[in-house]
């Protein structure tokens, strides 16, 4: 079984405070001194890892996941590196404003931290495989767009964009408007969201399973490949932890397979 380190105080200077981190190391990291892994990184920490002080011990499981997907032989192992929503997450996972819901955009802080703070923190601490190909970005709802905003403004970063139940009618569509043209980077986009997912907070209508399948076609009008894009749109599938965890297995084993 891999480990789960956890760091509760690790400062973001782009945002101005503290977030809790987690980075699970596979079984054999320690094992394998002169072997470099690839690397996941994930929003919504909290909610990532089957462990005693996750948020939920059964929510993602990202780690039994990826430990299943090892041992049929299926990947590689990978790093995967959970950060926590902060204080607060809609403004903080938002890269553009939403007028509809009163919510000022900071998204673009929080890519930042990623990017120029914890990205090679992780590079310095642990041993790593550099380049896009092998750095991977992952998240659900809010999550899920910043994923994408992250691969569509770093795709020398992030080769690897899982985006489950992504919030890309989130500003007006402001994403599908600024993802004008193919990254020409080495690329693998996984969507998902149930078929006829749909949810109002606050007045703010959002149609998931529409817009994620709008999305798909907007990137394929773009020019990405069946073998760079997958969509999966569940029946029944609900904006909910439990039908992301169920998910999970088979957007993994795309993703980082």
């Amino acid at each position: 079984m891999g480990h789960v380190h956890i760091i509760r105080d690790f400062y973001s200077p782009q945002e101005g405070f503290t977030r809790t981190v987690r980075i699970y190391t596979p079984d054999g990291y320690d094992q394998a001194p002169h072997h470099a892994f690839p690397v996941l990184f994930m929003h919504d920490g909290q909610n990532v890892f089957a462990h005693a002080e996750s948020a939920v011990f059964d929510t993602w499981c990202a780690n039994h996941v990826v430990e299943s997907m090892v041992g049929e032989g299926r990947a590689e192992p990978w790093l995967i590196v959970g950060i926590d929503s902060g204080p607060g997450r809609l403004e903080e996972y938002t890269p553009w404003d939403e007028p509809r819901g009163n919510v000022r955009g900071r998204g673009d802080a929080y890519a930042r931290f990623v990017v120029e703070t914890l990205k090679p923190y992780i590079d310095n601490i642990y041993r790593t495989r550099q380049g896009a190909e092998w750095t991977a970005i992952m998240g659900s709802s809010l999550g899920g767009l910043m994923s994408l905003y992250l691969g569509w403004k770093y795709p020398e970063v992030f080769g690897r964009i899982g985006a489950l139940s992504p919030s890309v009618m989130w500003s007006e569509y402001q994403l599908f408007r600024n993802w004008k043209n193919h990254t020409r980077r080495w690329s693998r986009i996984y969507l998902d969201a149930g078929a006829e997912e749909w949810i109002n907070p606050g007045g703010v209508p959002m149609p998931y399973g529409e817009a994620t399948r709008d999305f798909y076609f907007h990137l394929k009008q773009l020019g990405y490949a069946d073998h760079e894009l997958a969509l999966v749109l569940e029946p029944g599938g609900l904006h909910h932890e439990r039908d992301w965890q169920r998910r999970l297995p088979f957007a993994m084993n795309w993703l980082l397979g």
